[in-house]
């Protein structure tokens, strides 16, 4: 009985420890529009990430160097309204996504990935960087900072 207890108690500590963990992470939304509507009330940009996430190394290498990292992640929450437009190839996707990330990709002119593309309050693309970034999380958020302050 003890040992139930305690597994029973390792479960709930652990769901209690990774919840706001997870919900802190998942900082990027997959709502095109309301993305666009949180970025125009908050005055910040939208950083679009064209992205095959299950499949793309050098998404996969682009995550994990810059968007993963502290230095970004820390920029992004006071100054951008990230958005991931995924183009999976194993992971299930709703139609409607996969219809708003075809016709985005078509409207930016998304050739390959990864793609970002910086957009404005007003939906004004500012900046478009086709492929891996190889500068570092420091270069790609003084760029970011460069772009806001004009």
């Amino acid at each position: 009985m003890k040992t139930y207890r305690f597994f029973l108690f390792a479960v709930a500590a652990s769901v209690l420890i990774s919840g706001p963990v997870a919900s802190a992470e998942s900082s990027w939304l997959t709502d095109y529009k309301k993305a666009q509507q949180e970025a125009k009330a908050g005055n910040k940009f939208l950083l679009l990430d064209f992205t095959g996430s299950d499949w793309c190394g050098w998404c996969k290498k682009f995550d994990r160097e810059i968007l993963s990292q502290s230095q970004f992640k820390d920029y992004a929450r006071e100054n951008l309204v990230l958005v991931e437009l995924d183009f999976p190839r194993g992971k299930p996707q709703s139609t409607e996504l996969r219809k708003q990330n075809q016709e985005l990709a078509q409207q930016y002119q998304v050739q390959g990935f990864p793609t970002i593309v910086v957009l404005n309050g007003d939906g004004r693309k500012v900046w478009q960087y086709d492929g891996y970034f190889p500068d570092g999380p420091a270069a790609f958020v003084a760029l970011l900072e460069k772009l806001r302050k004009g």
